[in-house]
């Protein structure tokens, strides 16, 4: 058999040179479509992964940019997450409601190299990408409905913008007890809103003064009378800024992330923070109503409940959109768990969503 195939091998005859010649070809040229045929699958799949993620990036620009910035801005990152080729932003729309929608293609002519035999020089490869964005929160109104206690407490609703690495105060409710000397004290609240001039300095502008006491003989005539969990009888009396005003109204468009925060110098801790899973439980958060009447159908579906403990509490989360939400705050002189008529830190907020940079609440539709 060695014998054999040692003839075979040393033959000069040159009969088989061309039956193998005729042999290989389809062969090679098989196995070289295959070759290049995984190397386009494995560039789609590259090029699908970046036209995702460009397609994304340009959910996060600025609510004022021109379909021909994000086009310019979504080729760009389609290039830096490895495509090839061009993308294009077939479209970008926001609905009335602030819903977002974009569809984009790109596009590569892929190079082959064993295809080049049958004269294939290039492999179109091409994919698709879409994707929804639903509105999210871009403004907040806060009023307060009723604040109480022996403690002075401010709680402040703070802001980080997008790219900031620190947040800012944007508003500041700050109550002042007005030593009534009843088991839950009342005294005067103050609203306002925090902004930034041109040269950088902090401005203060007071939407809401509320000041409560308790009923007696100089209580004044339409006086709403209302009760507490100790049976004590009080009123409020609100003055709007301006007048007629709903609250303290936040522009929060530019901020990547909230965290709501109550200072109380005579409680330990002194510091609660909704972002802080050891504090966060001492804030209650309630469910939202579009008017006073759907609230008054079924008050107790509305009432606020106790954060569980250990959470982490996002802001953009807790107020709705287009609707109310009455929340509150415990500021430390009672534990909890703990019913939320035990709170001293009552307040509503009402949300307005639109359009705007916050990655969250987008997803991929194709």
């Amino acid at each position: 058999m060695r014998g054999l195939a040692g003839r075979f091998i040393e033959s000069r005859s040159g009969a088989f040179a061309p039956i193998l010649v005729l042999i290989m070809v389809p062969l090679i040229t098989a196995v070289g479509f295959s070759v290049d045929y995984t190397s386009a699958v494995q560039t789609r799949s590259t090029e699908q992964a970046a036209l995702d993620a460009a397609i994304l990036s340009i959910t996060t620009m600025d609510t004022a940019s021109t379909k021909a910035q994000r086009q310019v801005a979504m080729q760009a990152s389609y290039l830096a997450n490895g495509g090839q080729g061009t993308a294009t932003l077939n479209t970008f729309d926001v609905s009335a409601n602030g819903t977002a929608t974009a569809q984009a293609a790109a596009s590569y002519a892929m190079p082959t190299v064993f295809m080049q035999i049958a004269r294939i020089t290039t492999v179109p490869v091409g994919v698709s990408s879409a994707v929804s964005k639903t509105p999210a929160l871009v403004e907040a109104t806060f009023k307060v409905t009723g604040v109480s206690g022996y403690w002075n407490k401010t709680m402040t609703l703070n802001g980080t913008m997008f790219g900031a690495a620190k947040d800012k105060p944007l508003m500041t409710i700050d109550y002042t007890y007005g030593k009534t000397g009843d088991p839950k004290g009342y005294g005067t609240t103050i609203v306002s809103v925090l902004t930034t001039d041109s040269a950088g300095k902090t401005v203060t502008t007071v939407a809401q003064k509320q000041v409560c006491k308790l009923v007696d003989s100089n209580t004044p005539a339409g006086a709403v009378i209302q009760t507490d969990v100790f049976k004590t009888k009080y009123y409020c009396v609100d003055t709007m800024y301006p007048a007629g005003g709903a609250g303290a109204q936040i522009n929060v468009s530019q901020m990547g992330g909230l965290n709501l925060q109550m200072h109380v110098p005579s409680g330990n801790p002194q510091d609660l923070y909704s972002n802080d899973p050891a504090t966060s439980n001492r804030l209650y958060k309630g469910a939202g109503y579009s008017t006073a009447a759907q609230k008054a159908l079924d008050p107790s579906k509305y009432l606020p409940i106790e954060v569980a403990s250990k959470t982490i509490v996002d802001i953009f989360d807790v107020v709705p959109c287009s609707e109310t939400s009455d929340q509150a705050w415990e500021d430390g002189g009672n534990s909890v768990p703990a019913p939320v008529g035990n709170a001293d830190f009552f307040y509503n907020v009402t949300g307005r969503c639109d359009f705007n940079k916050r990655p969250n609440n987008t997803r991929l539709t194709q």
